[in-house]
């Protein structure tokens, strides 16, 4: 298991080299992972089966645990979704605006690479394809930190995820998750300077509160 630290030093070399991809590159990246997902249904649901077993032992909510659950059709679902990513335009280089000024020098406004961008959200293993699928796609490199509840399920597309992207040559830190789902991790992220570029929280008010109180990166 790879600390908050490693994952981000992983995903600063990664971002650089991501800068350098294409359109097409990427898109093949994102059919592949797609792919993926779908190969390997069984063994995601198995795995989301255990955060399943855990969150009825914990007493979570009815309306929760049928967020949290995955069956084949909700796998395969995530990958339809990801292949709507796949096709949408690639905003990275586009040039928003160009004029001339006065004195003759051409400016202009061109979308690039955020770097690395982090996102800490909550039991919805769904988005952590989302999220990871979104970041390729803008060529950003990601550090995801879900919630305890959906551990299982978020390691297992995200690893079935990284081996087939890392198979087809994008770098190694590209995709990342912090598997410790703990306080401290998801505080140690929010104050990762250097490391992180932007911070993207999904969640409840108390997540939002300790954003507020405790980060020092761009949110």
């Amino acid at each position: 298991m790879k600390t908050v630290n490693e994952n981000g030093q992983l995903a600063v070399v990664a971002k650089r080299q991501l800068a350098k991809l294409g359109t097409d590159e990427k898109n093949n990246i994102l059919a592949v992972c797609a792919k993926a997902l779908r190969d390997n249904a069984e063994f995601i649901v198995g795995e989301n089966a255990k955060d399943m077993e855990n969150a009825k032992n914990n007493n979570m909510p009815q309306g929760l645990q049928d967020r949290l659950m995955l069956n084949v059709e909700r796998v395969n679902a995530m990958a339809e979704g990801l292949e709507l990513i796949e096709k949408l335009p690639d905003p990275i280089g586009e040039v928003l605006d160009m004029r001339t000024l006065p004195n003759g020098l051409t400016v202009g406004q061109k979308r690039v690479p955020m770097g690395v961008i982090a996102i800490i959200y909550e039991a919805r293993p769904n988005v952590t394809v989302d999220a990871a699928v979104l970041c390729l796609k803008t060529s950003n490199a990601c550090i995801l930190r879900g919630g305890s509840e959906a551990i299982n399920s978020n390691k297992a597309v995200m690893k079935i995820m990284q081996d087939a992207a890392y198979g087809v040559g994008i770098p190694e830190g590209t995709l990342n998750i912090i598997e410790d789902t703990s306080r401290e991790t998801a505080t140690q992220l929010m104050k990762m300077n250097g490391y992180v570029d932007l911070l993207i929280p999904r969640g409840g008010k108390g997540l939002i509160r300790s954003v507020v109180e405790n980060a020092t990166v761009p949110v």
